[in-house]
C-alpha cells in the first residue's frame, strides 16, 4: 500500500506538469478540476483507512 503522502506528491507532480503544458484557460481549469478530483478521492480513501484503524483499536479495548 502506498502512503498518503506519496500519493499526494504524485498528483501534485502530475498537476504541475499539466499546468506547464496548458496553453489555454480551459486547459488550466481542466487540470485543476482533475487535480481536485484526485485529491478528494485520495482524502476519502485515507480517512476511511484511519476510521478502520480507530474501530480496530476500539474493539481491542472492549
Amino acid at each position: 500500500m502506498v502512503s498518503y503522502t506519496v500519493q499526494v506528491n504524485t498528483i501534485h507532480k502530475k498537476f504541475t506538469v499539466a499546468l506547464k503544458k496548458a496553453k489555454t484557460r480551459q486547459a488550466i481549469n481542466k487540470a485543476y478540476s482533475a487535480h481536485k478530483k484526485d485529491h478528494e478521492k485520495i482524502l476519502k480513501k485515507h480517512l476511511a483507512e484511519e476510521m478502520r484503524q480507530i474501530k480496530k483499536t476500539k474493539s481491542k479495548l472492549d
